[in-house]
């Protein structure tokens, strides 16, 4: 049986239709938002590196990856060597050793950092060996209830939650990081 020939069977035989119950959720708060977030971006995996408004954000970068060859970015302000919406295609942004992009909306109850797409090639997201997410810290809120108040789709119409590098458990039930996508994360928390 096909789901739409399912769905015309329920949608026949359905007598009854009730209302949603108008019932309002209140989720976690915390006392201290920021430090919450520090914590649990920990507990997810990722390393944290705290700014004040004016530090040079290209040295600390730089500092916590002295390795690094390739860089890649957008953001206003962030020396970089490849640019995601001025590349050809996403395949150019292959070999980027560190992926900048900025986070919308920062979740202290599971430490996630909603991603807007803000540049033409979002495999900058995904195919960067190691990411740098810059935070402001007055884009913190509580938990998942007040993220998606606040979300609102960017032009491109795509948008993701990250929280710390990928996890896999499925290789005999042994939790391995940075199997897929980014190998580690870097949340740079600005304020």
């Amino acid at each position: 049986m096909y789901k739409e020939d399912l769905l015309k069977k329920l949608r026949k035989n359905t007598t009854l239709q009730f209302d949603m119950p108008k019932t309002t959720v209140k989720g976690i708060t915390y006392p201290d938002v920021v430090k919450q977030y520090i914590n649990m971006c920990e507990t997810v995996g990722c390393k944290v590196i705290e700014a004040k408004k004016n530090d040079d954000l290209n040295a600390i970068i730089r500092k916590a990856y002295p390795n690094a060859k390739v860089f890649a970015s957008n953001v206003k302000g962030i020396k970089a060597d490849r640019n995601p919406d001025t590349v050809g295609s996403a395949q150019e942004l292959n070999g980027t050793d560190v992926g900048i992009i900025e986070g919308d909306v920062a979740v202290a109850e599971n430490g996630c950092v909603w991603i807007p797409q803000t540049m033409k090639e979002k495999a900058i997201c995904f195919i960067s060996e190691e990411l740098v997410i810059l935070v402001h810290c007055d884009k913190i809120v509580n938990n998942m209830h007040e993220a998606y108040e606040r979300i609102t789709m960017p032009e491109y119409g795509y948008g993701c939650f990250i929280s710390g590098p990928s996890k896999t458990a499925d290789i005999e039930q042994a939790l391995v990081m940075g199997a897929q996508a980014a190998r580690g994360v870097t949340i740079i928390l600005i304020g």
